[in-house]
């Protein structure tokens, strides 16, 4: 798009294979386009079917066929039942959409043997994530959460997440779609209010403009990409969390605010999700010999104990 993503895709060597999570979206297109256009050749085109809207679903999937085949690259095309999911453990339809897909990137890791993929989350994305963080109580973590590179475990699987668009607005995007005479699926659901991330883009931000009789975007995307810029450095400061016991009195001597990361990092290592402040917090209380609580409740019936020193899952 410009040379802010030409200077950092050079990270990524374009002999080098890599998968890229083509939905069939416009903001895919644009970047599997995009990829092919600068020399990666050795692309999997990643797609996952969420049976959510019937045969739009089925044509997505054809679609994204027919756009790997036009480039000559690879696909792995894989379908579930997402709603199903969502019942069964209980969850958002876009959490179990988001946990569905990030398991079959991390199986396609482990069949092609690369770990390295690339996402089309742009910087409109950015802004309404940094939102809806902070309108959950989230901490300079979670409010830096969405970055250019960043590490996510999955199961046994350490993905490496790419986003080169995280600096490209959504009006950047539709111009080079018009450019390049691209043609994308439109997904109807994205005008469906009921989920967060739709009202958030829909409803709050230009509601928050219109009454600050100002452009907010720039604003929040600066401030998100300050607190990503600095959640990386504090994260390479913190000692890894490979160990499988986290020491009482290691993690008691260490300040608050460096107890709930390594407590953190600690979890995702463990492959824990839905990791909030509540949970770090419950977790956090077993350094306190004084409770005479010793087992904390985590997702998925698993639990945090805290017995001879030393605090471990099981």
């Amino acid at each position: 798009m410009n040379q802010k993503d030409k200077n950092f895709l050079r990270k990524f060597a374009p002999d080098g294979r890599y998968l890229i999570g083509v939905s069939g979206g416009r903001d895919s297109v644009a970047l599997l386009h995009l990829l092919v256009e600068r020399g990666y050749k050795k692309l999997i085109v990643c797609h996952l079917n969420h049976q959510l809207r019937g045969r739009s679903s089925d044509t997505d999937a054809r679609f994204v066929q027919k756009l790997a085949a036009k480039y000559n690259v690879d696909l792995e095309l894989e379908s579930t039942n997402v709603r199903e999911i969502a019942a069964k453990q209980k969850m958002s339809i876009e959490a179990a959409a988001r946990e569905a897909r990030y398991k079959f990137f991390a199986q396609v890791t482990k069949r092609r043997r690369t770990q390295t993929i690339f996402l089309a989350h742009h910087a409109d994305d950015l802004v309404e994530t940094f939102l809806i963080n902070l309108f959950r109580g989230s901490g300079a973590t979670g409010l830096g959460a969405m970055r250019e590179v960043t590490k996510r475990r999955v199961g046994d699987v350490d993905l490496t997440v790419v986003r080169p668009f995280l600096g490209v607005w959504r009006n950047e995007i539709d111009r080079y779609l018009r450019k390049h005479r691209l043609k994308f699926r439109e997904d109807a659901s994205n005008k469906n209010l009921a989920p967060l991330r739709n009202r958030t883009r829909r409803r709050i931000i230009p509601y928050l403009e219109k009454t600050l009789g100002r452009n907010i975007r720039q604003s929040i995307w600066r401030a998100a990409t300050i607190a990503a810029e600095e959640e990386n450095w504090i994260e390479a400061q913190l000692p890894g969390a490979t160990d499988v016991d986290l020491a009482v009195a290691k993690l008691h001597d260490l300040p608050v605010a460096l107890q709930r990361r390594e407590i953190l990092k600690w979890l995702r290592a463990r492959n824990i999700g839905n990791v909030g402040f509540d949970v770090v917090e419950s977790v956090r209380s077993l350094l306190n010999h004084d409770t005479r609580v010793a087992k904390i409740n985590l997702p998925k019936d698993r639990y945090v104990r805290r017995r001879a020193g030393k605090i471990f899952i099981e």
